[in-house]
């Protein structure tokens, strides 16, 4: 598994995760501009394409500062609700040594270890199998782990499990994928919001009103570029939070031989839990963190994990750990 654990490796995804984390705020400023594109035809009839694309320009030069500062005003919020905002999601209840002894001292022993800050440790009352790790700075991070996990798998299992989570913590996952998701909910909002008002303004009575020459196609075109740009960056911006969330499934297993220098007992542990993972009431955002996200989409496109069973061949291969095969109750 040296292949994955290698500090080379993990110090090259953070560069192209960060890499793309900048993407996803430029896609905030496409929308920015769309919108100035869309009002500018509600604004201004008559005009041709290139007037309304360089009146939206200017427009978005005139408010790149707003847009930043309310960015940055959306992040703060989110940066101290974050966990909270999770926890009322999930149902995650903090839990200390004396409640979860087992559970406690498996996390303590493999933070000893490597002289790691040990997170606050959480569980949500569920027969769902799963865990994830949350936070934005150490004095927020958290596991969270569900008690039909601790029902149904051995400590050595739990252990890898743990490792798994504490290894998305080291290698900066845990951060990255919170603002990912912070920022694509940002995109997402500001699309439904241009939409709905756009919509409601009456692109058809503009078109209408302007429908004689080339001026009426000028207004018509700027629309449709409008919308093609909205729904490009929201495609994008979906597309980015998945390429995030897979590559780093595998580093973070990696981690967890790295810990507890046990393969077969993450394996185990894989497939215990698969497809048994779904969280009622846990946002997509939220299932997106989890070990095991049992929400894909179609051809595996729009699935935010890799498939248990490339985890688990790259486990094999690359770790000599060994496959017991698909598990059932």
């Amino acid at each position: 598994m040296a292949a994955y654990g290698l500090y080379t490796q993990i110090a090259s995804n953070k560069i192209r995760s960060r890499i793309l984390l900048a993407g996803l705020f430029l896609l905030i400023y496409v929308l920015v501009y769309a919108g100035a594109l869309l009002a500018e035809t509600q604004l201004r009839g008559g005009q041709s394409v290139s007037y309304y694309l360089h009146a939206a320009g200017a427009d978005l030069v005139q408010a790149l500062p707003i847009a930043t500062i309310a960015g940055a005003i959306w992040m703060l919020i989110a940066y101290r609700f974050n966990q909270s905002i999770i926890d009322a999601v999930t149902g995650g209840q903090a839990v200390t040594r004396q409640e979860q002894p087992r559970l406690y001292n498996l996390l303590e022993n493999l933070c000893i270890s490597r002289g790691i800050t040990m997170p606050k440790l959480k569980i949500i009352n569920t027969a769902a199998l799963n865990a994830f790790a949350s936070g934005l700075n150490p004095k927020q991070y958290s596991i969270t782990v569900t008690s039909g996990l601790l029902d149904k798998l051995g400590d050595d299992e739990i252990e890898a499990v743990l490792g798994h989570e504490l290894s998305h913590i080291r290698n900066g996952d845990v951060r990255l994928m919170v603002i990912a998701g912070i920022i694509a909910g940002v995109i997402g909002f500001l699309a439904e919001l241009f939409f709905r008002t756009f919509s409601r303004s009456g692109f058809g009575s503009r078109r209408s009103s302007s429908r004689s020459g080339d001026s009426g196609k000028g207004g018509g075109a700027a629309i449709v570029i409008a919308v093609v740009l909205i729904a490009l960056a929201w495609l994008l911006s979906v597309l980015i939070r998945f390429a995030l969330s897979r590559s780093r499934e595998f580093l973070a297993d990696a981690g967890s031989v790295e810990l507890t220098k046990n393969p077969d007992a993450l394996i185990r542990a894989l497939r215990k839990i698969e497809n048994r993972g779904e969280l009622e009431g846990a946002t997509s955002a939220v299932m997106e963190m989890c070990i095991d996200n049992p929400r894909e989409g179609f051809a595996d496109l729009f699935a935010t994990h890799p498939s248990v069973e490339a985890r688990i061949e790259a486990l094999v291969k690359l770790a000599g750990g060994h496959d017991p095969g698909p598990m059932t109750d």
